[in-house]
């Protein structure tokens, strides 16, 4: 931030007092005065370490008369870290590195003040790219110690503890390389790719891994055909395979990337210890939990909440099945597909979709009694589960493939990348060995849910007219999809021999429109909704107001 300068008695507008001119000059030189005191009290500590509330460690890299201390916000476009500048008028002399085997950075003797720059708005510090090589050794080490520790394992693919390891490892190594804004600089861009990729082709390999070892237990194959169960079990190996020789040829290439950048790569391996054998890098891979089971009591309507969560999957379905997905051998018009109806924020947007339905079931149903007397919701579970880490493979390898199109990668960068990890393979086991299987285990499993729903709801029809002076339109319409939509159970509405789903808006304005001068109307659905809708009725759709709907109806108010 810069303060205002003092005008001169001359330049003064009229009205104002030098008293005041005077005040701002005063404030100025106070300011200063504890930039210096803040300074010199940094200056007296020891190892590095600054007042305390500062922040977070100070970066230990090589600068030469600065110290950067603290970090505001995270912005991959520039350095993140802010430096609060200093002057340094001692001796030189080392502040301790923030970690075993960094470099501790030097300030040397009779270099400018760069205080008042501070002042001038400049936040931030060049490193020399050679300086930054330097700091980079020790920051890489444990990755490239891991690579060297499991380079027998790469080709045929490491186990899913050392999977974990190796994204966590990566993650840290890319957040490092973006505080400093490595991706944006030409010495060290393809190296961040490298190790992003890796992090990437990981982050896939492991959704894959893990269902190829559970694939069994989850019981999605009892619902396909002897043929159609072992075609998805060669696709998931197959596309196993590739994403192990990719990480492999990735690790490879961010070895000799950083030798040639000047950057130290330690030829040693992990450590021996029970800490460093088939650890997963501090990471838990399950979470285990006790049975639900207190008191040997269930909670309030989980029957319904079985009914929400088998409505929930035949909804998911649906949207998959609207996709139209497909295999497609020719390369075009495979790209083509994808690019229409597998976008990065397409496949997220499924992936969301089903993990929500996953975390709804395990919320309301797993570990309960109904769970262990049905064995249908545990393999309707197995549907979902097995569709999940498809499509998490699916997000994973769409980004991959859109770095490139966004212009975050150079295309230096894209070239060598595409080398070892070709793209064409890519998006034929995004679309032919993933997204294809994801949409067919929940196709299959829907005649399941299907078969499920009336057990776990109390279908009936409900009859209703409206009264003479109440005109169903939008406002009363949207009130009844909210109670479908509460709790989630499907419900069809008839008017005039037209059927429609009664938890759309549009589909009931369409319907109600197409018969306008209907005063009767048929739901059909589980008990519990339709006593909600024919409370909305017998208040007259609420069109005296809110507030005189009956209490059983307040969450409409809402």
């Amino acid at each position: 931030m810069r303060l205002p300068r003092p005008r001169s008695s001359s330049g003064l507008r009229s009205g104002t007092s030098l008293i005041s001119t005077r005040y701002v000059s005063r404030q100025r030189s106070a300011l200063m005065a504890g930039l210096r005191g803040w300074a010199g009290a940094w200056g007296n500590t020891a190892d590095g370490e600054g007042p305390a509330g500062i922040g977070k460690q100070a970066y230990s890299g090589p600068h030469t008369s600065t110290l950067a201390h603290t970090v505001l916000e995270p912005d991959p476009l520039r350095s993140r870290w802010v430096s609060g500048r200093m002057t340094s008028t001692a001796p030189s002399r080392a502040i301790g590195p923030c970690s075993p085997g960094v470099p501790a950075l030097t300030h040397r003797q009779g270099r400018p003040s760069p205080t008042t720059n501070m002042l001038d708005g400049s936040l931030e510090e060049i490193v020399p790219e050679t300086e930054f090589a330097r700091v980079l050794g020790p920051r890489s080490e444990a990755l490239f110690r891991f690579a060297n520790s499991h380079v027998a394992e790469a080709a045929a693919g490491f186990g899913k503890g050392e999977l974990i390891r190796l994204v966590n490892l990566a993650d840290a190594l890319e957040s490092f390389l973006d505080d400093h804004g490595a991706r944006y600089n030409q010495t060290f861009h393809d190296f961040t790719e490298l190790v992003a990729s890796t992090r990437g082709i990981a982050l896939a390999r492991f959704s894959v891994a893990h269902l190829r070892s559970r694939l069994a237990d989850y019981g999605a194959k009892e619902s396909m055909e002897i043929k159609e169960a072992q075609e998805l079990e060669a696709a998931i190996s197959e596309t196993d395979l590739f994403l192990a020789g990719a990480t492999g040829n990735l690790l490879a290439a961010a070895r000799q990337e950083a030798s040639e950048r000047g950057v130290s790569v330690t030829a040693e391996c992990e450590p021996q210890g029970p800490e460093w054998s088939g650890g997963n890098g501090g990471a838990d891979l399950f979470r285990r939990r006790l049975p639900r089971n207190v008191g040997q009591t269930e909670p309030e309507n989980e029957e319904q909440k079985v009914a929400e969560v088998v409505s929930k999957y035949l909804q998911a379905s649906a949207m998959l099945e609207d996709v139209s997905i497909r295999k497609i051998n020719a390369e075009d018009d495979r790209e083509k597909f994808l690019r229409r109806a597998c976008t990065e924020e397409q496949a997220r947007v499924y992936e969301a979709t089903v993990h929500n339905l996953q975390s709804a079931y395990d919320t309301h149903i797993k570990n309960t009694v109904l769970e262990r007397e049905d064995e249908r919701l545990g393999r309707l579970r197995g549907h979902i589960s097995t569709a999940l880490h498809l499509l998490e493979a699916v997000t994973q390898l769409v980004h991959f493939v859109e770095r490139h199109e966004s212009g975050v990668r150079s295309d230096r960068a894209e070239e060598r990348i595409t080398h070892l990890v070709p793209r064409s393979e890519v998006r034929e086991l995004t679309l032919n060995a993933l997204l294809f299987w994801a949409n067919r285990t929940m196709q299959s499993g829907r005649g399941l849910a299907e078969d499920l729903l009336p057990s776990y709801t109390n279908v009936q029809i409900l009859e209703v007219e409206l009264p003479a002076e109440v005109e169903l339109h939008a406002r009363p319409a949207a009130l009844i999809v909210g109670i479908v939509n509460r709790y989630g159970t499907p419900v069809e509405l008839e008017v005039a021999g037209t059927r429609c789903n009664a938890g759309s808006i549009l589909e009931l304005m369409i319907t109600i429109g197409s018969n306008a001068d209907a005063r009767r109307f048929r739901f059909r659905g589980d008990e519990t909704p339709l006593a909600d809708i024919a409370r909305l009725f017998g208040c007259g759709l609420g069109e005296s107001g809110l507030e005189d709907l009956p209490p059983e109806l307040s969450y409409l108010r809402g």
